[in-house]
């Protein structure tokens, strides 16, 4: 186990928290910005879908959107401008609007009930987002809401939030993975989702400097005098390599990097990324049985490959892999399992 000083945990936890403001998180900031700011004098509120992968950022950004809000201005205690919620795994709407009433402190409160009397939860929330003067509803994980619903069942969803949005005068932005897409194909939606943002994967092939302006922005939250020297070409691949354009992937692998350099009172280099990508499963199975079944369908279908820590090869001998297709839903499929297909790479 690595010792660090109390000091160390602070910078640690500091770079883990850290967020670089690159152009796709600029322009979803400025979303949210202009969604609180319509609300005043829209009849009908505009909203928004956030859509993006696993691993691609859309937690950390609202959630620092959150904060930032909080920071930059002043509120009463009893005012919350911008509301995060988590949509409820596997339990339904009700469970939805029971969670969102949670996280405004006001479910469970002293109103009773008439034994076997239902409460009204939907007209409960806007009585409670109208009192928070909330400006900005956020419901992540939105796709656990409506996969493995049936038409009927996300048109009844929709309903429900298109009248907590009209009602409460809030607009409401929903984040997911690419197939909570399908909210915009109900009619009470497809209408009101007038902004429509996809958090995509860094790809060397499309945009190398994209994703080299943002490790370079990683490394100036380091907690060091003089950043690492990240950008170069071998250290940009390798680091390419090991995370195949995953935020996710990237962070945990910079994090564990750091943490080794500042447990030897040392500036981040490559070998202790080199370190840190053997210590973590940064590719996951599925991603390994896929490099496996490519290579040996190139090379040898007999022979187990196995993959190779990117900061121990030799610039032209590093390996690639770019996200092909992102993740899916098939509401057609017959066995429940094949419904959610993983990315290919």
């Amino acid at each position: 186990m690595i010792s660090l000083t109390a000091l160390q945990i602070e910078q640690l936890g500091q770079f883990n928290d850290c967020i670089v403001m690159h152009p796709q998180i600029k322009t979803i900031f400025n979303d949210f910005d202009e969604l609180r700011q319509n609300r005043r004098f829209q009849i009908d509120q505009q909203c928004m879908l956030l859509t993006g992968d696993t691993g691609s950022g859309k937690s950390h950004i609202i959630n620092h959107y959150k904060k930032r809000v909080l920071a930059s201005q002043s509120y009463s205690r009893t005012t919350i401008p911008v509301l995060v919620s988590r949509i409820s795994k596997g339990k339904g709407l009700e469970a939805t609007l029971i969670q969102v009433l949670a996280d405004l402190d006001l479910f469970g409160s002293k109103q009773r009930k008439k034994r076997g009397e239902k409460p009204d939860l939907t007209k409960k929330l806007i009585e409670a987002l109208v009192k928070a003067e909330v400006e900005l509803l956020i419901i992540n994980e939105f796709q656990e809401l409506i996969e493995f619903k049936s038409r009927q069942e996300r048109q009844y969803i929709a309903n429900e939030l298109k009248l907590i949005s009209e009602e409460a005068k809030v607009p409401i932005v929903l984040v997911g993975m690419p197939w909570a897409e399908l909210i915009a194909e109900e009619p009470q939606w497809s209408s009101r989702l007038v902004r429509k943002r996809k958090l995509d994967y860094f790809s060397l092939q499309k945009n190398k400097s994209y994703f080299i302006a943002y490790i370079k922005g990683l490394a100036n939250k380091m907690p060091f005098d003089e950043p690492p020297v990240f950008g170069d070409k071998y250290t940009t691949t390798a680091l390419f390599s090991a995370c195949r354009g995953e935020n996710r992937s990237l962070k945990h692998l910079l994090s564990e990097s750091l943490k080794l350099a500042l447990s030897c009172n040392e500036v981040l280099q490559s070998k202790h990324l080199k370190i840190a990508f053997d210590k973590l499963e940064l590719l996951g199975k599925e991603a390994q049985r896929q490099i496996t079944k490519k290579a040996a369908k190139d090379r040898d279908k007999d022979k187990e490959i196995v993959i190779d820590n990117p900061f121990t090869q030799n610039l032209k001998d590093i390996d690639i892999s770019e996200v092909v297709k992102n993740s899916q839903y098939n509401p057609n499929a017959l066995d429940p399992e094949h419904m959610l297909i993983g990315r290919v790479f």
